[in-house]
């Protein structure tokens, strides 16, 4: 018995000495993996096919467009951009011979499914423009999404100003 308090400071010793040689590199280590647990936790929403329409020099509105998708499902509940001081989210729909818009508050993600934000359909209003949207420019888009839990989370999209949409699922 008079042995074992002996080895655990022996052990207790080594730990020590590891903790002091490694210190810097587990450290290190431990902040990859708290890193990878936090985009773990945040990367249920995926954003693909971004794109901006160009516009005209004294156009103050533009539009954007995107596929999003959660696995788990959330709600996007605003976007903002540096291109635009607000960002608004409109749903079309036909109503005999006039197309009609209206801004939407909120967009629901159900689980797994994709929801397309497309030209003539649900898309993402850029108004006061800062500047013109010429082709060959990129608008920054901060989506903002609230998951099942409560959770609000920031994904973020790069969305190349072009005159055509990408082809599904290229850059």
């Amino acid at each position: 018995m008079s042995e074992w308090p002996h080895a655990r400071r022996q052990h207790a010793g080594l730990a020590s000495i590891a903790l002091r040689t490694a210190g810097a590199p587990l450290a290190a280590l431990v902040l990859v993996c708290v890193g990878f647990a936090a985009a773990a936790a945040t990367s249920d929403v995926v954003v693909t096919d971004a794109w901006a329409r160009p516009t005209v020099p004294g156009q103050p509105v533009g539009a954007a467009y995107l596929s999003i998708m959660s696995a788990q499902g959330a709600t996007l509940t605003g976007v903002q951009s540096d291109a635009a001081g607000t960002v608004q989210m409109h749903s079309m729909r036909q109503d005999g011979n006039v197309m009609r818009m209206r801004a939407l508050d909120r967009l629901a993600l159900p689980a797994g499914q994709t929801v397309r934000l497309a030209p003539a359909g649900t898309h993402l209003m850029l108004l006061q423009l800062k500047k013109p949207l010429r082709p060959g420019d990129s608008v920054t888009l901060d989506i903002t999404v609230v998951d099942k839990a409560g959770g609000q989370h920031i994904v973020h999209a790069i969305a190349p100003v072009r005159a055509t949409p990408p082809e599904e699922g290229k850059p």
